[in-house]
């Protein structure tokens, strides 16, 4: 069980980071796109990619706790 889920918080992982460069990707491409409609904006045109960029690293960062904990349960149940 511990094993899946492991798995599944590689999985989560990878999607994100792949969410967040796929989200600052389209957010360059729109910029360049079409300037004119973020002059209008107070914030800057990344600052999108910045938001995301927090809540990217606010996952990661739980998901890398979890799976800290689950390495030190799977070591101490092959040794035990």
């Amino acid at each position: 069980m511990l094993k899946k889920l492991n798995l599944i918080l590689n999985v989560i992982i990878g999607s994100v980071i792949g969410v967040f460069i796929g989200h600052g990707i389209y957010v360059f491409w729109d910029f360049k796109t079409h300037p004119d409609l973020y002059v209008v904006r107070s914030a800057p045109w990344y600052t999108s990619i910045f938001v995301v960029g927090i809540e990217t690293a606010v996952v990661l960062a739980i998901a890398i706790i979890i799976k800290l904990i689950l390495r030190k349960k799977l070591k101490g149940s092959r040794e035990g």
